[in-house]
């Protein structure tokens, strides 16, 4: 607060550089949400009005909002009932049955996890179709690859990886987001459009001067935010270890609720988990999810849903009419995501599971 700038200034720079090394990408650019960087990303990549954008359908509204925003197409795809995954089956399925060529695809890791990006990439490097990365919910995730382990982040299996800091991720910033990438060109790129498409450059001879050479935006993030966010990044390992050993004591007190109340199928790598996400089969108890929600913050837990399946949004029926996402549909009537914090206890996590199990009569 005592410093000249509080705007893109030595902080954002500091906060880029640690993220950078956290995730081991070249480049980092913060901005000023998630979805300001899944905007920025697919402006970045080239996207225009009539290209083909694949998406999953279980993911927040923004990952299928951002291409909407340049005019292209969203390409709903299905997912892995038992993960809410979309994995390269899926995204073979669409490429397939349109005739045009998909431009880009969003796979999305969701509560931490990841899809197989090895798949997807040798998928997608067949058919020239770039990959932006979703990682809003998977900062200091590893996902298993082809021939090791990666970082989330590290882009070793895309051009892009887009990361959220609101403060309900595992990283908060108050509000904030960032775009890593080990292309130079499309670093430049991204921060030409996160100024709006603005630059100085120190040969005119005119001090003011100054040229916006194509439409961009202001998604700058503040010092203020990132002064909040590095001191977050620094806490990343105690808090991804943190939550690792809280989901494994999720994992083992849960077994006395299966096969009615499971944990999401889990994929090969090592999540840092952002959501304790259940599967639930309402048909075998005699209370639906609502009521479960409502009796499980009666007794002082929050829980969620993540998320309605976006194809089934108003906005999008309207545009593409009704889709059939059997997997999503099936994951969607299951899915209930239980407190998970770093704050937590495991007295919390045996007192949650407890008062669920007592809910649905286990």
């Amino acid at each position: 607060m005592r410093s000249e700038v509080l705007t893109t200034g030595p902080v954002n720079l500091a906060f880029e550089a640690k993220l950078t090394e956290l995730v081991d990408a070249k480049y980092a650019i913060s901005c000023s949400s998630g979805t300001a960087a899944l905007h920025l990303a697919v402006q970045a990549i080239g996207l225009k009005a009539g290209d083909k954008v694949v998406v999953p359908t279980i993911t927040f509204l923004a990952t299928a909002n951002a291409p909407r925003y340049t005019g292209a197409d969203v390409l709903f795809a299905d997912v892995e009932p038992d993960t809410g995954l979309m994995g390269a089956g899926q995204l073979e399925e669409v490429i397939y049955k349109i005739e045009d060529k998909v431009a880009a695809v969003i796979p999305v890791h969701l509560g931490g996890q990841s899809p197989n990006l090895a798949e997807i990439s040798r998928l997608a490097r067949r058919h020239k179709i770039a990959i932006i990365e979703d990682a809003s919910h998977a900062i200091g995730s590893v996902y298993a690859g082809s021939e090791k382990n990666n970082l989330v982040g590290s882009c070793g299996d895309s051009q892009i990886t887009t990361f959220s800091f609101h403060p309900a991720k595992n990283i908060a910033m108050g509000e904030g987001g960032a775009v890593t990438t080990n292309d130079e060109r499309l670093a430049h790129r991204l921060r030409l459009l996160r100024n709006h498409g603005m630059v100085r450059e120190e040969h005119y001879p005119d001090p003011w001067f100054y040229q916006m050479r194509e439409l961009g935006f202001n998604y700058r993030a503040s010092d203020i935010h990132c002064a909040l966010g590095l001191s977050q990044l620094n806490k990343l390992p105690n808090f991804s270890e943190k939550r690792r050993r809280l989901v494994e004591s999720y994992d083992l007190k849960l077994g006395t609720l299966a096969p009615v109340v499971r944990s999401v199928r889990r994929m090969p790598g090592n999540p840092v988990w952002h959501l304790y996400i259940v599967l639930i089969d309402f048909s075998q108890i005699e209370i639906d999810r609502a009521t479960v929600m409502n009796r499980l913050l009666a007794a002082g837990i929050g829980s969620q849903v993540h998320y309605i399946p976006v194809h089934q949004q108003p906005y999008y029926k309207e545009l593409y009419g009704e889709m059939n996402m059997p997997g999503a549909e099936q994951y969607y009537r299951r899915c209930l995501s239980l407190p998970l914090y770093t704050r937590m206890e495991e007295k919390d996590v045996q007192y949650v599971v407890e008062t669920l199990g007592n809910i649905i009569g286990l």
